[in-house]
């Protein structure tokens, strides 16, 4: 895995950050947040494969990667639109994941000697970048059993996932030297 600058990086990412605060909009029944989550997809799924068509080297991971992109997408733009036979997207957006997630999972924040190297603030934002999504997961959840506070769990949750979108992006990256053992963290 190399750790030169991925193209369309930052494009991207505020489209992830775009669709994560359409959806805690539509959530909380605001205006406009239909359009807004979908032309995240739409924008998101363009990019992304702008990028991979960009890409000189191709391996299976990046195959894999483009398909779940491509299918999660659709499969998006699909569901907002009320469009009824979902399930094959959602399948194969559910198995390409499982397949990434072997293939490169975990490894995709390590460096290229395998060995995570995050400072105390990164391993913080971290541990927030989970709570946000099993607060997310777990809202969503208590949501459709119409628990109380449900939303609000689930707005948390959003918040804190796009704040750390929102951090990643706009904060200036460090660079230092190999020797030093706080290298960071691979980058989307």
């Amino acid at each position: 895995m190399s750790t030169t600058n991925k193209i369309l990086k930052t494009p991207l990412r505020i489209s992830i950050a775009t669709l994560l605060l359409g959806m805690a909009s539509r959530i909380l029944n605001w205006p406009y947040a239909f359009h807004v989550i979908i032309a995240s997809f739409i924008l998101i799924g363009v990019l992304y494969t702008i990028r991979f068509n960009k890409k000189e080297e191709k391996q299976t991971v990046d195959y894999i990667k483009m398909i779940l992109v491509v299918f999660w997408t659709t499969n998006g733009v699909l569901k907002l639109l009320d469009f009824p036979y979902t399930l094959f997207f959602q399948i194969v957006t559910a198995f390409t994941f499982i397949a990434w997630f072997i293939m490169e999972g975990t490894a995709y924040f390590m460096d290229e000697d395998r060995k995570t190297k995050n400072t105390l603030i990164q391993i913080i934002w971290n541990v927030a970048l989970v709570l946000g999504i099993l607060a997310t997961i777990t809202g969503g959840l208590l949501n459709v059993l119409h628990w109380e506070y449900a939303l609000h769990l689930l707005s948390a949750g959003i918040t804190v996932i796009t704040g750390y979108i929102l951090k990643d992006l706009f904060m200036p990256q460090k660079f230092e030297d190999k020797d030093q053992n706080n290298n960071g963290e691979f980058q989307l």
